[in-house]
């Protein structure tokens, strides 16, 4: 072997150290970011596998899905002690969820109440949003409230509250134009920042990854998400689960007056 020869051999030899520390380095950026994924909604998500929690107190379980669960088996849902969904149907001004009338409507035949909801783009327009959810809900039957889904989560982070709050009140306000009773879906830091003041009164659907007691007793919610990383049969992948604050009886009261607190007393 020439001289030149064994230098390029021992410059190959020293690159090994650095490749090894890049794959290092590769593999911890991953953890970071699949970290920051999960406490993205404000608090992170005990590692367990979630199925159906059992509360004693919260006999009433629900799901919601859209296109990126896949096909589901309704049948099978139904089956296994869920009693109602929420489809997604829309976002920001423009999009549809492809499946939103199928899984309704399989939903529907498995016996489900349904319901859908709309995930809120906090720098488009709150009439355009409107707009948007009103045309993508209308094309199904639906039994429960009509839902924004407020979160920081895939949302631009460059955009001041109050403009959030004008475009939340603004949808709101075309969404009850056409008589939709509306619910607001959001996390512990959504609704510190965007809910507690001015949309305190409205219909809550609150995620946190908490025993349903736990939440203050302060906070006037209605539907609790508990998992982003349920297992339900009839769904392939994880599902997030959540549940009604009150009994069986209760949420028949709820389902009947479209969802609105101040009539069930």
């Amino acid at each position: 072997m020439s001289e030149i020869e064994e230098e390029n051999k021992t410059g190959k030899r020293s690159l090994k150290p650095l490749i090894v520390i890049a794959i290092a380095a590769v593999a911890v950026l991953a953890v970071l970011l699949l970290i920051l994924r999960k406490t993205s909604q404000g608090e992170s998500e005990p590692p367990s596998k979630y199925k159906l929690a059992d509360f004693a107190d919260y006999p009433i379980y629900g799901i919601d899905v859209s296109a990126h669960n896949g096909e589901i088996d309704f049948e099978q849902v139904a089956a296994n002690g869920i009693t109602f969904v929420y489809v997604k149907a829309s976002e920001g001004a423009n999009f549809r969820d492809r499946r939103f009338v199928e899984n309704v409507t399989r939903a529907h035949q498995a016996g489900l109440k349904v319901g859908a909801y709309h995930f809120f783009r906090k720098d488009v327009d709150g009439d355009k949003q409107a707009i948007n959810f009103i045309r993508a809900a209308r094309a199904a039957r639906l039994d429960l409230p009509y839902v924004i889904d407020v979160e920081d989560s895939g949302n631009s982070k460059f955009v001041r509250n109050s403009t959030v709050k004008d475009n939340l009140r603004e949808m709101i306000g075309r969404l009850r134009h056409v008589n939709f009773n509306v619910m607001i879906y959001t996390n512990k830091n959504g609704y510190n920042d965007y809910i507690k003041d001015g949309f305190a009164d409205m219909p809550l659907w609150l995620c946190t990854f908490s025993h349903p007691d736990s939440i203050d007793s302060r906070i006037n919610w209605h539907l609790h998400q508990y998992s982003h990383t349920g297992s339900v049969p009839g769904i392939a992948g994880d599902v997030d689960l959540d549940l009604f604050c009150g009994d069986s009886l209760k949420w028949e009261r709820w389902v009947a007056t479209g969802g609105y607190p101040d009539k069930l007393d």
